[in-house]
Order: structure tokens, then C-alpha cells, then sequence
């Protein structure tokens, strides 16, 4: 009888093992997925950008730009950065063609969450 009670708590603790290992396992597929939907050549190019803005090509600035894009990429899907950066490089644009990028509401929100996302990058990437 001793022997059945220790089969079932090695069994019920190798269970427990077991299912905190998909559970992490899910947690870093779905970690992996949101860092997945941003495609190279967009990551490549704001890396690029941020390590011209901070100074030029330092190992230190190509990591902290490449944290960046991926902390960035942790608070906005592909989809909100896209649209958020394409709503600031247009609302430059002089006249009522300007307008339709600077009046939206949500170019405002896009814009300020952009922005949150950037301080937020900023302070997890100690990138100055």
C-alpha cells in the first residue's frame, strides 16, 4: 500500500512538472508570436533610423535600437505601428491633403500610443 501512495505522488508531481512546462511553453509561443508579426525588413529599418538618432553604429546602440523594436512590438501589433507611422510621416503634409492624416481621431490615438510605446522602449532599453 506504501508502495501505490509514492507511485501516485511521483506520478501527481511529474504531472504538475508536465503542465508547467506547456504552460511555459504556451506563454513563450505566444511571447514569440507578437515579435513574429513585425516583418525584417520593417525591424531592420527602425534599427537602422534609431541607431543614426543616437549617435551611429556603436554595438551598444544596434542592441538597445534592436530591444527597442521589440519592446515597441510587445505594446502594438504590426498593424497600429504601420498605421501609426504612416499617419506621422503624412501629417507633415502641407493643406486639406494633410489634413486627412492630422484630423482623425484616431491619428491622435495612434499617435499618442506610438509615443507610449517609444518612452515605454526607451526606459526598458536604457537607450539614450
Amino acid at each position: 500500500m506504501r508502495v501505490i501512495k509514492q507511485k501516485m505522488v511521483i506520478a501527481a508531481a511529474m504531472l504538475t512538472i508536465l503542465s508547467a512546462c506547456s504552460t511555459t511553453q504556451e506563454k513563450v509561443e505566444q511571447e514569440v508570436s507578437y515579435l513574429n508579426q513585425y516583418p525584417t525588413r520593417d525591424r531592420v529599418e527602425y534599427v537602422l533610423q534609431c541607431v543614426a538618432k543616437h549617435g551611429g553604429l556603436t554595438y551598444i546602440n544596434q542592441y538597445a535600437c534592436g530591444c527597442k523594436i521589440d519592446k515597441i512590438a510587445e505594446k502594438l501589433t504590426f498593424e497600429e505601428y504601420e498605421a501609426a507611422t504612416t499617419y506621422g510621416f503624412m501629417r507633415k503634409t502641407p493643406g486639406e491633403k494633410g489634413g486627412a492624416f492630422r484630423d482623425p481621431k484616431e491619428s491622435k490615438s495612434l499617435k499618442k500610443r506610438l509615443e507610449e510605446a517609444e518612452a515605454y522602449a526607451e526606459r526598458m532599453c536604457f537607450v539614450k
